[in-house]
């Protein structure tokens, strides 16, 4: 890596003949309410936003003083969004061929959006009838202090609204990416600081975006719930039962989530698992070559599975576990008699939402530390992007417990047990510890700069089925730490949790699980810088694509795949980020479970006897499932890269002047191929996912054993986060072997070792961006749906 990569000099280079790409748009294909907002008048519109957020503002002054802070902060995060969002649409796009490599990924990537929104919206709206049916004849229904329709239509709309604000984060991550990409390559000519500041700050524009709508969107929600049912008034509800009624909002979320990760991974992967084996091995050519047929739906897929799904994906987490909290701060509080003893218990509840309000805070100024290309004046080799990127992170881990501290002492104070709050200030810490050592963890596993992908990389010298084997045995050994890290945090949370003084009417210690609860915020505390250096991955590796596609100099790729390289490291992080969390709030959420049913039932909840045959059998089933979704989700993106490695060798051989520039792939083919076939093969293993738990609960409860899906749910949550764990590591590592090989280690591009480190990261493809990331999802989405049925279930 040379000097000329930072100050912007490059080599005369040799232009060859250029290709031109389709217009893949056929229709207009920005959703439809963006595009109604487009076309109002501005004063219009900012009369009714300015409406819009004085009714926010007031509902939530009828709430709590709280509800208004978070309110500020996020509307203060939008607006700095906004502000990033111009800074990096005021950066140049480029030459026309850099554009117009640009407008043919983002018509795919929004034709595609629209397509499979527009699908999951069918099925949502589906699911929403089934749950009002549910709702309007379950048993047991008045006893929730609601009637019947009430309690359906708030069910519904909870739903509704989780679906859609997760639809809404979904085209948030994609349209950002879209626009961004071209905009890094461009900058790639000049500076690779300034590349990097850009897909920095146009992934935190979309961090911004999804973490404040997730807390916004929950805190509306527990607003006007709040005001419209009166409670706390005399003969309603109480504010500790309050929680309970968000648990649909979640469940919408996690649907919505987990069909967009299904569908786009398998788009995504389908797409480059065909465009390398045809392009890569058998032809030869390089990564994003113009050349190959399939390399518009590959750059494509990378919007809307690296970032639409993950958008979703990582909203759905937040929401989720804002909920868990909520419902067991309400518990503690009740069980506590907080509210008894002249003391607001809303502190106990609302403590997750201003958690994340800091995070906004927080996560911001761990963007912005992150400055542009130093004094022009100065030359100097170019800098390790993860360095950098790390500093951001440092900032942002050091601020984070300042400020998780502070919150604590101010809505986790009471008389009851005045020291509580530092017990809980301690549970926090150990979540940040905890997401400090999962993101060393995963880049320890997933970096080419440490031992483990450089071994990996070295088993491709002998050959395709070494590097397999050496791929699989790393991802099966890198569960073992997280696994204990995990272990760590959830006993020692719940032991500090459980000694903080806070005691029921008889004596008896109740902080533990929400200690283990306050482990989870502190864990997602920096969510929304982690999700920066998310978006930066797939954007980064779009930009590579278009400085490939556009015929650049080569050195200009060099500083693209640098930061390809580590936009693999930061997506593997931010998967094994998310795996951690969904099991602090997998376990927060089956508690919930429990206390739910014990409501119910009218009795004592607090152990599943696998001893019972029946609910063994609970256990087993939910094993299975997570092995079976798995498969389906592989072998829905290996059937797709059939379709497309036939399809890209039939040009090859009809349409031999390809390789010589003289004849245009049909890139339009491979899109639609790879389009019709990833929203056909998502509905199997998302169909699986939710009906599997409501046969179980249905089934089992006609042989009065209610444990089962307890069973279930428990055994599907450890295994999901040991699958998850093992193909998102070796997915990860397989990938980077192949970078480290390709930067000249191994004999480099061309080489065996090169060809076989192919194999190994088209394996590894269905491993770390379709089946791992879908999982988990899926035990969070497990977890709300026997939230949601548990009446049912009894």
């Amino acid at each position: 890596m040379d000097d000329s990569m930072e100050t912007g000099s490059l080599p005369l280079y040799q232009d060859r003949p250029r290709t031109t790409f389709p217009d893949m748009r056929t229709k207009p294909t920005m959703p439809l309410m963006f595009r109604f907002l487009m076309r109002m008048n501005v004063r219009l519109l900012f009369v009714l936003l300015f409406l819009g957020f004085g009714a926010i503002f007031y509902v939530g002054a009828s709430t709590s003083p709280i509800i208004v802070f978070v309110f500020s902060i996020c509307i203060i995060s939008f607006l700095l969004s906004i502000y990033l969002t111009n800074w990096v649409l005021a950066k140049d796009e480029g030459p026309p061929e850099m554009l117009q490599i640009s407008d043919a990924i983002h018509d795919g990537a929004e034709g595609f959006f629209k397509t499979q929104y527009g699908s999951i919206s069918k099925m949502a709206f589906l699911l929403a009838l089934v749950i009002f049916g549910i709702y309007m004849f379950r048993p047991q229904q008045e006893s929730s202090g609601l009637g019947r329709l009430t309690s359906a239509s708030i069910t519904v709309f909870s739903f509704l609204l989780g679906a859609v604000c997760s639809g809404m984060a979904g085209y948030v991550g994609m349209w950002v990416s879209v626009r961004a990409n071209v905009r890094v390559s461009s900058a790639a000519r000049r500076s690779a600081r300034e590349a990097l500041q850009i897909a920095v700050r146009a992934g935190g524009f979309s961090a911004l975006v999804v973490v404040g709508m997730a807390v916004i969107g929950v805190a509306i929600l527990y607003a006007t719930f709040y005001v419209w049912l009166g409670v706390d008034s005399p003969g309603s509800m109480k504010v500790t039962d309050l929680p309970l009624l968000l648990v649909v909002y979640g469940f919408g979320a996690s649907f919505v989530a987990l069909f967009a990760q299904l569908g786009g991974g398998i788009y995504t992967k389908a797409a480059d698992v065909g465009a390398d084996l045809v392009g890569k091995v058998e032809q030869g050519i390089p990564e994003d070559d113009p050349r190959n047929p399939a390399v518009i739906a590959d750059l494509v897929g990378d919007n809307v599975g690296d970032c639409a799904a993950r958008g979703a994906d990582l909203f759905e987490s937040i929401a989720a576990e804002i909920i868990s909290a909520m419902i067991l701060g309400g518990t503690m509080a009740q069980r506590c008699k907080i509210e008894d003893k002249s003391f607001d218990p809303s502190g106990f509840i609302l403590f997750p939402l201003v958690i994340h309000s800091f995070d906004l805070i927080i996560s911001s100024v761990g963007m912005f530390s992150i400055r542009g290309t130093r004094d022009p004046g100065v030359i100097g080799i170019m800098e390790d992007p993860m360095t950098i990127l790390q500093k951001g992170y440092s900032v942002t881990i050091v601020l984070a417990v300042v400020t998780f501290g502070l919150s604590t002492r101010w809505m986790l104070y009471t008389e009851q047990a005045p020291s509580a709050w530092l017990n809980f200030a301690l549970c926090g810490l150990v979540g940040i510890m905890t997401a400090y050592i999962f993101v060393w963890i995963t880049q320890y596993y997933t970096d080419y700069k440490h031992e483990p992908v450089r071994k990996l990389a070295l088993s491709s010298s002998t050959g395709h089925g070494t590097n397999v084997i050496a791929g699989i045995s790393l991802g099966l050994e890198s569960t073992a730490l997280p696994v204990l890290v995990i272990s760590v945090s959830i006993v020692l949370a719940f032991w500090l949790g459980q000694t903080s003084g806070l005691v029921d009417d008889v004596g008896n210690p109740t902080g533990g699980l929400f200690g283990t609860a306050v482990a989870t915020m502190g864990m997602l505390s920096t969510a929304a810088y982690v999700l920066t250096m998310d978006m930066f991955g797939p954007i980064a590796d779009n930009a590579g694509g278009i400085v490939e596609m556009s015929q650049q100099p080569e050195s200009v790729r060099e500083i693209t795949d640098v930061l390809d390289a580590a936009g693999n490291t930061t997506k593997a992080t931010t998967k094994g980020f998310a795996i951690g969390s969904a099991a602090l709030a997998s376990f927060l959420l089956f508690s919930a479970y429990m206390d739910e049913v014990a409501s119910f039932a009218h009795s004592s909840f607090t152990q599943v006897d696998i001893a019972i045959p029946e609910v063994f059998v609970g256990g087993l089933l939910g094993s299975m499932l997570i092995f079976l979704f798995s498969a389906w989700a592989c072998a829905a993106v290996g059937r797709t890269a059939q379709e497309v490695v036939n399809e890209v060798r039939r040009q090859f051989i009809e349409r031999p002047g390809i390789m010589d520039f003289k004849e245009k792939p049909d890139y339009g083919r491979c899109v639609a191929i790879v389009a019709s076939a990833s929203l056909r093969e998502m509905i199997k293993p998302g169909a699986l996912a939710i009906i599997s738990p409501i046969f179980v609960g249905i089934l089992f409860r006609i042989l009065f054993v209610f444990q089962v899906v307890a069973a279930m749910l428990m055994f599907a949550t450890v295994s999901g986060i040991l699958m998850a764990l093992f193909l998102n590591t070796a997915g990860g590592a397989w990938d980077n072997a192949k970078k480290y090989i390709e930067t000249g280690a191994l004999g480099g591009k061309g080489s065996e070792s090169h060809k076989a480190a192919v194999t190994g990261d088209t394996v590894g493809d269905p491993f770390k961006d379709t089946a791992g990331p879908s999982l988990h999802v899926l035990i969070k989405m497990l977890a709300t749906i026997t939230l949601v049925m548990a009446p049912v279930f009894l």
